[in-house]
């Protein structure tokens, strides 16, 4: 871990691409990085690309190549940030503030070699220091970096999230600040929920499963890396002067409700495998195959047997189902299991809160919740602070409201 020696503060903000949409939002932005710098703090500024650049260039790609290739798709991708940066450092330094853009190279971004998906296996951030102690603002391109090769990699779909977090831990900054188009983390997608509330704070441990689990407000690895190395991150809009969510390891000041959020996702497919043979190796043999494969699989369920046969059940990415079908239809065939089904119409509702694990009759409420509005329940997972059902997807969006309204999360009673 590098240290940077002190003003008042470091502070490392990182703005979305419809912060730093157009020409108008740039300077908007530009505005509020000159008032943090202002206050006397050093800051270092992570960007993504701009508005729907990245979409757009993939778009391209497949339009000139049927199969582009990971190196040099992600090699076009990278380049989104790399304006967004460099625009952003000439809207500073045309209001007279010294500043300087880095790609995730130069940053020191360094990471495997898995391109589109990669993950970050160290920072060296010594350029960044140089250039702080030279006064600048540091602006880097976020979503990239470059393996030991020097081959430049992306790292995932929010990925300039985890760039943010990552530089906010190797410098010791004070806080990693995510500027998005929202006021915060809410109780439930605002878009569904008319009264949902944003939350003034939330634990790590809440917020991954919120990610994970559906929403979309910051990328479940950075909110990893933030507990990883215990950096406060808050959640905050770049349009508005709200004070956001911040996330961090200290207890929820909340306590009344215990549950503090209603998260969906509608990516999920399932996959049961019918009439299994009931032995050892099994399991294995299905599912070694599909990690091969490159395919995650979430819920996995395995009915009671009867007569040594049994129906196994799990889900993955609806992007990921043709695939997992081929891998899984022929294993079926080998251990002679009578067939295989999949439904790609499902979604998932989820409650979470650290404050079920202690309090037992949450999942006994949301059942009851879900059977009164004739939401049929077809799997459900959980962990200690969540309870997920899956369900048709056509009710995600019901489930949520009705929920949200059953829990009293518009009120925090």
């Amino acid at each position: 871990m590098t240290e940077v020696k002190s003003y008042v503060a470091l502070i490392v903000q990182k703005y979305g691409g419809t912060s730093v949409a157009d020409a108008d939002r740039i300077k908007n932005v530009a505005r509020r990085i000159a008032a943090t710098k202002d206050k006397g703090n050093q800051v270092v500024v992570v960007v993504s690309a701009m508005g729907d650049t990245t979409d757009e260039l993939i778009e391209l790609a497949y339009r000139v190549a049927r199969e582009p290739g990971g190196r040099e798709l992600d090699v076009l991708l990278s380049t989104g940030e790399i304006v967004s940066s460099t625009v952003l450092a000439m809207a500073l330094r045309d209001m007279g503030y010294k500043a300087i853009s880095l790609s995730g190279a130069q940053a020191g971004i360094h990471t495997d070699s898995a391109h589109s998906q990669a993950r970050i296996k160290k920072v060296e951030s010594k350029r960044v220091v140089t250039e702080l102690e030279k006064g600048n603002i540091v602006i880097v391109a976020g979503f990239q970096g470059v393996t030991g090769e020097m081959d430049v990699t992306t790292l995932g779909r929010g990925g300039s999230d985890i760039t943010a977090v990552a530089l906010a831990a190797s410098l010791g900054a004070s806080v990693c600040q995510i500027y998005t188009d929202v006021d915060g983390v809410y109780t439930a997608d605002p878009r569904l929920v008319p009264d949902a509330r944003p939350l003034v704070e939330i634990s790590y441990e809440e917020m991954l499963e919120l990610a994970t689990y559906g929403a979309k407000v910051i990328h479940s690895r950075a909110v990893e890396l933030g507990e990883l190395y215990d950096m406060p991150i808050l959640v905050v809009s770049s349009f508005t002067q709200n004070t956001g969510t911040l996330i961090h390891g200290g207890a929820s000041m909340e306590v009344r409700n215990k549950v503090v959020g209603i998260a969906r996702d509608l990516d999920v497919a399932k996959i049961t495998i019918v009439g299994v043979p009931d032995r050892p190796g099994i399991a294995a043999a299905i599912f070694q195959p599909l990690a091969e494969a490159g395919i995650s699989v979430d819920t996995i369920v395995q009915n009671a047997s009867i007569d040594n046969i049994t129906d196994l059940t799990f889900t993955v990415t609806k992007g990921d189902l043709a695939g997992a079908m081929r891998v899984v239809e022929p294993i079926a065939k080998l251990i002679e299991a009578r067939e295989c089904v999949s439904d790609s119409r499902l979604g998932k509702v989820s409650i979470i809160g650290t404050g079920m694990q202690n309090t037992p009759g949450y999942a006994a409420r949301m059942f009851e919740v879900l059977s009164g509005q004739g939401i049929n329940i077809q799997l459900i997972t959980t962990s200690e602070i969540r309870i997920t059902c899956i369900i048709d997807e056509a009710r995600v969006e019901d489930a949520v409201r009705v929920l949200h309204r059953a829990f009293k999360l518009e009120t925090g009673q």
